[in-house]
């Protein structure tokens, strides 16, 4: 079994204007890194559509039709300050979370051994009834619920190593014991939330805020020692990973000081333990990353990393 790779051509329309932080170079970047002949035994599918019913489960249909609806004819519509759609931002958008379902169905169905989805827009800040953050839909927690109602998955974490805390996919599944979340992120960055004390209603969500200029040890042994353990203990059938490089030192967006090296690092912990406790199943989704060529460069050693487990 290889490693799969999940994307489309819909993403890059996604058109948040000129000089928004989270445009169409960033997957441009990832999608040309990933055609280096190092690459190429990696699997590659198109996203497909999400399903209405597939989103419900996230999303009340209240969330999924003001996204929808609101989707302009022409030029862009601001959701909020940060968080634009375009005419083609619906598309993208359920291309989006359908990679992600299409990412759990193979790796559940054990026809490939792990996946990334190279997507956007982004889904870590979206929260059950609101777009956020640049993000229009919870793609993790979309792909998590995905597991449990197609495959029968009892318990499913998100590691999560994006700068910015992940809000919406902590609220989501803060009441619900089968869902596990653990993030690292800059303590005070956006969206201000993701506090040591904030641990979920079934201690369920384990939270390693780090302070602005930390560097690769700060955050490894954060990992190490808190969200590993609590993510062993856990025992979930299926992990998924938002994966966010803004951490990294170059990113434009935070002031964390992570180099290339942390995120392989954090990747391979991830899989030994998959090895170990969910047969391998693997799904990592693309958050954030902000300097292009960090978000390559991190992105290439990702899935270089997945198709070594």
């Amino acid at each position: 079994m290889t490693t799969l790779l999940v994307s489309h051509h819909a993403c890059i329309d996604h058109d948040t204007g000129s000089f928004h932080p989270e445009g169409p170079d960033r997957l441009r970047a990832v999608q040309r890194v990933l055609e280096a002949e190092e690459f190429m035994m990696v699997h590659r599918e198109d996203a497909p559509h999400v399903t209405r019913e597939q989103l419900l489960r996230v999303h009340p249909m209240s969330h999924i039709d003001s996204i929808l609806d609101h989707v302009p004819r022409e030029g862009l519509h601001h959701v909020d300050s940060d968080t634009i759609l375009s005419p083609d931002s619906g598309e993208a958008a359920l291309r989006a979370a359908g990679g992600m379902i299409q990412a759990v169905d193979e790796v559940m169905g054990k026809r490939v051994r792990n996946a990334f989805v190279a997507v956007r827009p982004p889904g870590h800040h979206a929260e059950l009834n609101t777009a956020m953050g640049f993000c229009l839909f919870n793609n993790a927690a979309i792909g998590a619920f995905h597991a449990r109602a197609q495959w029968g998955g009892e318990r499913v974490a998100v590691v999560d190593w994006d700068v910015h805390h992940g809000n919406g996919t902590q609220h989501i599944f803060w009441d619900d014991p089968g869902m596990f979340y653990a993030s690292t992120h800059e303590a005070g960055s956006f969206p201000n939330t993701g506090f040591v004390s904030e641990t979920g209603a079934h201690g369920n969500v384990v939270n390693c805020p780090l302070p602005s200029g930390s560097q690769g040890d700060v955050f490894r042994e954060a990992f190490s020692e808190q969200i590993m353990p609590a993510l062993r203990a856990f025992a979930p059938d299926l992990i998924i990973i938002s994966a966010g490089f803004d951490a990294h030192v170059m990113d434009p967006l935070a002031n964390l000081n992570l180099k290339v090296g942390d995120f392989t690092w954090a990747t391979q912990q991830v899989m030994d333990l998959a090895g170990e406790i969910c047969d391998n199943r693997v799904v990592s989704v693309l958050e954030g990353g902000y300097d292009i060529t960090a978000l390559a460069s991190c992105v290439a050693a990702h899935v270089r990393t997945l198709m070594e487990h």
